[in-house]
């Protein structure tokens, strides 16, 4: 795979996955462009051939070029994104921006929506024929699960254990977690399996998934996306602020809201590390600062 081919593999992960502003993968996508370019120069042809050298002497022409710092940032932050992301598919063996520090500190905070417009969207999609019962079940089980859209469309008949209350989830690494389903995802998810999946499944008994489209195949992240983009602009939420990973953000942000336990949104998210999660004690804080703007002597 060239160094263009994995760059757009990483874009389409941004869009569909990640669930980042389209103004972000876009500026994303130009500065690894610029980077592969240079890159290209000066013979490198695959991820695997980048070292921290590359990274740092890209940065200082770019610096010695007048690029402003903002700019040079962002670049920064691209590369160690998309090293990363490659370092997750185990693509390559190590990212050589871990060690780096980063050219601006800066707190990104995850897209969240309120739980009114999350219930409206989900509200929403109410009718009894098999593609609203199976567009209402993936969005409640993305919702109330906090699944990555990859772990949702990877979900198999033989995940779901103890009574439907439970799903046994594969995710990141191959690392098995077991959630809750919740009473909403639940009734769904009943709903879906007794009334809707079979006119999807078109009697075909070897295929497993749980969630299959009209053509009775598995789901990609690119049709999940789609199907969330339609049901979020029947509830008047806009497009750029609606992903599978927004629903995952307010998964979690939700839950700490009600007081769940970091560590248990951890487990529940299947992070390896508690600093990943503890990224949304600042969106509860960031919350609370914009109520706290009401008081009369702010």
């Amino acid at each position: 795979m060239t160094l263009q081919d994995e760059i757009g593999a990483f874009e389409l992960a941004l869009r569909f996955e990640r669930g980042l502003s389209e103004n972000t993968c876009e500026s994303y996508g130009r500065d690894l462009r610029f980077f592969a370019e240079w890159l290209g120069r000066r013979g490198r042809v695959s991820a695997c051939e980048v070292t921290r050298d590359d990274i740092v002497k890209f940065l200082r022409e770019e610096r010695e070029e007048g690029l402003k710092d903002s700019t040079r940032a962002r670049r920064m932050a691209a590369i160690r994104t998309w090293l990363g992301y490659l370092r997750e598919r185990r693509m390559i063996r190590a990212n050589p921006a871990d060690t780096m520090d980063s050219q601006k500190k800066s707190l990104v905070l995850p897209r969240v929506l309120s739980e009114e417009e999350v219930a409206s969207m989900l509200d929403g999609i109410d009718g009894r024929e098999p593609r609203e019962l199976r567009d209402r079940a993936m969005l409640e089980v993305l919702y109330g699960c906090g699944l990555r859209v990859s772990e949702l469309c990877g979900l198999k008949m033989d995940d779901i254990s103890g009574d439907g209350e439970l799903l046994r989830i594969m995710g990141k690494g191959s690392k098995e977690r077991i959630v809750p389903i919740g009473r909403a995802a639940g009734r769904a998810m009943e709903a879906y399996i007794e009334s809707g999946r079979g006119a999807f499944a078109k009697g075909d008994l070897s295929e497993t998934h749980i969630f299959l489209t009209r053509l009775g195949r598995p789901f990609t992240r690119q049709g999940v996306f789609k199907i969330i983009r339609e049901r979020a602009a029947a509830a008047g939420i806009a497009a750029d602020r609606i992903s599978p990973h927004v629903l995952r953000h307010c998964f979690a942000s939700h839950m700490l809201a009600h007081g769940a336990d970091i560590r248990a949104i951890q487990e529940l998210l299947g992070h390896a590390d508690i600093a990943t999660t503890q990224i949304y004690t600042h969106v509860d804080t960031a919350r609370f600062a914009e109520i706290h703007k009401l008081h009369p002597r702010h």
